[in-house]
């Protein structure tokens, strides 16, 4: 019997019962609105890193080479200043917030400084490049008035003004707007996540997609690109959505002979569509309408034209891969039980729903994703319910109502946890850039940049999006790109819609922009590829990505009037960078001269459809290109097609190769 009552003190079970708290009490906000954002966050902000020390816990020591004592010690510690932070500044919050600012007392600023500390030492575990860019950034405000270069130079900011804004302050920091919005309208979106995760939604999605892909090998390669745009509405990160997606249709692409180089960086091409694809865009869309004051379907609505062009190209390209590296023969295809069609349905119904509410309806996006992922949720459970117990499907057998409830709540907790520890570590680095005044200084020079040309201005933002990039989460660079390079973009005259959008792609791109790719990397370790290789063929099936950052600028109506304005320009763009695709992987001619000469002219009327200022050039243009295109889909698929033997060559020299690599890489 104490054996018994003693394993309900396990740490996944303690770790569940505080997720659980912290879902039960953003479930509480979500309908009654009490206190507000900023009481909200001070109120569970400490709660969720318990939440993510927990879990982190389970799966490793937070300090591997440290003693088992050490590591016990350190989360206790750890889980006790986040719950006395949560005691003291919940009771003081009024006091804090109104009576004390700019005044704060010793008791305070040490629970300011404690949480704080807290905060960076888990940033440094998650996010280690995050933490030292924060680390870089603390000492550049204490000690900037020693900086020899003047772009450089402010006067220093002291010890207590650096904690306090970082922290008691509320409006900044770690208990600021990016906190506030992870806890309120991230969270209330990651509902849905959690409900389709529960009761098996996404595992269904998958085999569906499988299904859908068609019976030749030809097609086996967009499951991957199906699977990961259904997952990707729903899920935040470029590298989850590999892990889910990934550990399914990669193996499946490598069992019918795709080389693992080319599996990788087809799933890492489908999962970034999956970071631009509405409702969630990455959550970098939350941050968007709050940063424009709209409401969030305004920027869904242009989401979906970003989304439409870069899929078209994408299937194109991916296509166009598989004709040069498979043969075109068939393959059986397993049935999927009626079961995950029905989950997937119900799936694909929410999210519907959900676009209605927002659109037709009128819904704010945080009614309309709770309402949405209790239908979601309501749904898929009667659906359990009759296949488990009245059609008694054996497939459930094993599976528990408690079970299927607890991984939803589990899912979401861990989720949002995530989110809000990520959405902090941020708060302390775009805080740390405002005291400082890097953001008007920054500002300044791009300005001037302007007065040389806007196209410079442009290139220099986009040059500093990529350094952003290679090291961040999408997240992470779209805040810092829309907080340092949009203002002066606007200043300059250019449409907000189109500086944030452009803020965005590039959000998108650094996750895939060399040398750091964290989805690639986790796309050919699934592929067991070479890391480098399947980055650098994912960025060329990218490569819609990078013309669209740019294309929004001359094709603006894509993103910012929604109606036919925007649906004319969608199309454009969409021509324009399906033009590009094929011109970088078709094959139109058989003589490689000829060849390469028709791509050229391809690519050259691509570029006219997708930059040139007048419509009605563009439109004709484009009425050349996609003739050419539809002809040249059919030639390349007859001159580039491969035999069963010249495709196992492809596969065995290209597996070769990645050996190589990862031998050298040893």
């Amino acid at each position: 019997m104490m054996q018994r009552v003693m394993s309900l003190f396990s740490l996944r079970n303690v770790t569940f019962v505080t997720g659980a708290i912290l879902f039960f009490a953003l479930m509480e906000y979500f309908f009654s609105g009490a206190g507000g954002q900023r009481y909200l966050a001070v109120r569970l902000l400490p709660l969720a890193v318990i939440v993510q020390i927990l879990y982190l816990y389970q799966g490793r020591y937070l300090y591997p080479r440290l003693p088992v004592a050490v590591n016990h010690a350190a989360v206790v510690l750890y889980i006790g200043i986040c719950l006395w932070a949560m005691y003291y500044l919940t009771v003081n919050f009024e006091d804090i917030a109104i009576w004390r600012q700019a005044a704060y007392n010793t008791q305070d600023f040490i629970t300011g400084l404690l949480i704080l500390l807290v905060v960076m030492e888990l940033s440094r575990i998650i996010h280690p490049v995050l933490f030292y860019v924060n680390v870089v950034l603390v000492f550049y405000a204490l000690y900037g008035n020693y900086s020899p270069i003047d772009f450089f130079w402010h006067p220093a900011v002291s010890l207590e003004r650096l904690v306090t804004s970082s922290s008691v302050e509320f409006s900044t920091g770690i208990y600021g707007r990016y906190t506030q919005l992870s806890l309120t309208l991230i969270a209330a979106f990651l509902l849905l996540a959690a409900a389709a995760s529960g009761f098996g939604a996404q595992r269904a999605l998958v085999e569906v997609m499988r299904r859908i892909a068609g019976r030749s090998r030809h097609t086996i390669p967009q499951t991957a690109v199906l699977a990961s745009v259904s997952v990707g509405m729903v899920s935040g990160s470029g590298s989850a959505n590999t892990a889910v997606t990934g550990s399914f249709t990669i193996p499946l692409m490598k069992r019918y002979g795709v080389p693992g180089t080319f599996a990788g960086a087809v799933e890492t091409a489908a999962s970034m569509g999956g970071l631009i694809m509405p409702p969630l865009m990455a959550v970098a869309g939350f941050l968007m309408a709050e940063f424009l004051g709209v409401p969030y379907w305004d920027v869904v609505v242009r989401g979906f034209g970003v989304a439409f062009v870069y899929f078209v190209s994408l299937i194109l390209a991916v296509y166009l891969l598989s004709v040069r590296l498979l043969p075109n023969t068939p393959v059986q295809v397993e049935q999927v039980p009626l079961y995950n069609w029905l989950r997937t349905a119900i799936f694909f119904s929410g999210i519907i729903f959900l676009i209605l509410l927002m659109s037709v309806f009128g819904y704010g996006a945080m009614r309309a994703a709770l309402y949405t992922s209790g239908v979601i949720l309501v749904t898929l459970l009667f659906a359990w319910l009759y296949f488990k117990y009245v059609l008694k499907d054996e497939a459930l057998k094993e599976e528990t109502l408690w079970g299927n409830l607890r991984l939803a709540i589990e899912t979401h907790a861990e989720m949002a946890a995530y989110l809000t520890v990520l959405m902090a570590t941020l708060g302390i680095m775009v805080g740390l850039f405002t005291v400082t005044g890097f953001i008007t200084r920054m500002g300044s020079l791009l300005i001037q940049l302007g007065e040389f040309h806007i196209i410079a201005t442009i290139l220099m933002a986009w040059v500093f999006g990529w350094l952003v990039g290679t090291g961040l989460p999408p997240t992470a660079t779209y805040i810092i790109v829309a907080v340092i390079i949009v203002p002066p973009l606007r200043q300059l005259g250019i449409d907000p819609w189109v500086a944030h959008f452009f803020a965005f792609l590039l959000a998108i791109w650094g996750e895939l922009s060399p040398p750091t790719s964290l989805t690639a990397a986790v796309a050919a370790k699934i592929a067991n590829a070479s890391f480098m290789k399947t980055m650098w063929e994912a960025l060329k099936i990218c490569l819609p990505i990078t013309v669209m950052s740019f294309a929004i600028f001359v094709r603006s109506d894509m993103v910012v009037n929604p109606g036919w304005g925007q649906i004319t320009d969608v199309l454009l763009v969409a021509a324009g960078t399906a033009g590009i695709t094929y011109a970088v992987f078709g094959q139109f001619f058989e003589h490689k001269g000829a060849n390469g000469g028709i791509r050229a002219v391809i690519a050259a009327l691509s570029f006219i459809v997708i930059f040139h200022p007048d419509d009605m050039v563009a439109a004709a243009a484009a009425v050349v290109v996609v003739p050419m295109l539809l002809v040249g889909v059919k030639r390349h698929g007859r001159l580039a097609a491969v035999s069963e033997e010249e495709s196992e060559r492809i596969r065995e020299r290209l597996e070769a190769e990645d050996r190589a690599a990862n031998e050298g890489r040893a």
